[in-house]
């Protein structure tokens, strides 16, 4: 009674701040606390001229950072807004004030343990960058290495905390009471968010995740990571290596280091395809700020707070839809989408190959510069309703991904589409990974495995087996009790068991 009380609340007045901004339809659109609603809309200014994804932004951006974070994460949700709405939600700049050099001055001693000035020789108290969760600060440490800082934002995790409180209240509010948006599973889609999130407010995790990219990048001479300083890395405090390059989305001053463009958007593409498809394992929040080009001409990714991960499965259902796509072959692309169970079986194969066929050719009659795959997945979410589809929230930050790619893209290269560079990779692993030699060597690999098992099964055979014998012999002692219902021998248990263990040894 205590938390729905505090979060009706809570809701009270961010209805009042969406109201300020009018852009109280995502509220009215879910249906829920109807009175709530249109109370707050007293509160909602007449004849605003911004588009209603540009009001929906500044409301969430006076919020704070949850809902900033809240906002980048609703982007890549089309089939909850509208597309127009969606792409406004993807420009809301995660920048706000900074706070005080001294506050951050603190936050490092208490977390490393030392006096700052034996830590690092030089500190520059005002941040070169600020967002929601965290500020960076440039240093130079004990030993002269240059160095930048990353400060995790004071109290951050607390209200984080309860302003996740709020949206899982809300998710769970939904899905009570609003059957039609079940099939969008918004409790799911708050946990995904949650985890990513709780993922940033340790420093710590981002460190590794920076390493762990690194090291599948080790032998790539066109991609790397910062080198990550352990000694003065901590919870709230990681330091890594400064990292001296121009801004991927600088194009001229790319151009005017003597770097060219398209070769960098091909170093880009390669290194989204062998991030998803090659280890499963990508940097999430790819923009153009959080990624530079070295005098080398290397990739040096930064900023590694949201990153993303996908099973094998799920990266072979991606290269099949895509290449589908590209290849303009809609049966193909509906048949992705049924194999994979994202499709209700009951739904008509033909109907929703049509159905891509009305999203896929607007799209692909245009130049092939002008392409865009993140659009073709928006439009995809928007006729997830006429076919039951459920929503798979382990895709919606590859789907962000795909979109930041694509901008980033753009803007190095605006006369080419990136996915058609990327497009041989992709080709060349679906045949490695799913062609018919690929799927011998699975066979025979279960096969191997069931037959490592079957000493273990025949071993719990015997074990059976001979409890079964010691039952039979005590049945026997005892005196016939009327008619009895037929139970298998010693004989029969045995077969019956040797056979499950064969289809267990094989299947397994």
């Amino acid at each position: 009674m205590f938390r729905a009380l505090r979060n009706a609340w809570r809701l009270l007045r961010m209805a009042v701040s969406f109201a300020r901004h009018d852009a109280l339809f995502p509220l009215e659109s879910l249906g829920i606390a109807p009175a709530l609603i249109a109370w707050a809309r007293l509160f909602a200014p007449r004849n605003d001229p911004r588009r209603p994804g540009e009001r929906l932004a500044a409301a969430l951006q006076d919020m704070g950072p949850s809902f900033i974070k809240l906002g980048q994460a609703l982007s890549t949700r089309a089939d909850l807004l509208s597309e127009e709405v969606a792409a406004d939600l993807a420009r809301l700049q995660d920048h706000i004030p900074a706070f005080p050099g001294a506050e951050a001055r603190r936050i490092i001693e208490s977390e490393l343990g030392q006096p700052l000035g034996t830590i690092f020789s030089q500190f520059d108290d005002v941040p070169v960058a600020a967002a929601s969760i965290a500020q960076v600060h440039f240093a130079v440490t004990a030993d002269g290495r240059d160095v930048a800082v990353k400060v995790l934002r004071p109290g951050i995790a607390k209200a984080f905390e309860r302003d996740l409180d709020l949206f899982y209240w809300v998710a769970e509010l939904v899905e009570r009471t609003q059957p039609r948006f079940r099939r969008l599973k918004p409790v799911e889609s708050v946990r995904a968010f949650a985890d990513v999130v709780r993922v940033e407010m340790d420093l710590r995790m981002e460190a590794a995740a920076a390493e762990e990219l690194g090291e599948n990048f080790a032998d790539d001479p066109n991609y790397r990571t910062p080198k990550i300083d352990w000694d003065r890395t901590a919870e709230r405090v990681m330091t890594q290596e400064r990292v001296d390059g121009i801004p991927i989305g600088d194009r001229d001053a790319i151009i005017a280091a003597g770097h060219d463009p398209h070769e960098i958007m091909r170093k880009c593409a390669e290194a989204f395809f062998y991030q998803v498809f090659r280890d499963g394992f990508f940097h999430a929040d790819m923009h153009g700020g959080n990624a530079f080009v070295d005098r080398q001409g290397t990739i040096v990714p930064v900023d590694f707070g949201i990153m993303g991960r996908v099973d094998e499965a799920t990266r072979g259902y991606l290269a099949e839809l895509l290449v589908a796509f590209l290849r303009r072959d809609y049966r193909a692309v509906a048949e992705v989408q049924f194999r994979a169970g994202y499709v209700p079986p009951d739904q008509s194969l033909e109907t929703f190959a049509q159905a891509c066929r009305s999203i896929g050719e607007p799209i692909f009659g245009k130049p092939s510069h002008q392409i865009s795959i993140a659009r073709l997945l928006a439009q995809m979410l928007r006729v997830t309703e006429q076919f039951e589809m459920t929503v798979q929230p382990q895709l919606l930050l590859l789907q962000k991904t795909m979109l930041m790619a694509e901008g980033m893209g753009t803007k190095l290269n605006p006369h080419v589409n990136i996915w058609e560079l990327a497009r041989p990779l992709i080709e060349d692993w679906m045949v490695t990974h799913f062609g018919p030699r690929a799927t011998v060597g699975r066979a025979v690999d279960d096969l191997a495995q069931g037959l490592r098992r079957l000493p273990r099964l025949i071993d719990s055979l015997h074990l059976v087996a001979e409890h079964e014998r010691r039952k039979a012999e005590r049945d026997a002692l005892e005196p016939p009790r009327g008619g009895r219902l037929w139970r298998p021998g010693f004989s029969e248990t045995v077969a019956i068991l040797a056979l499950v263990a064969a289809i267990a040894a094989w299947w397994q």
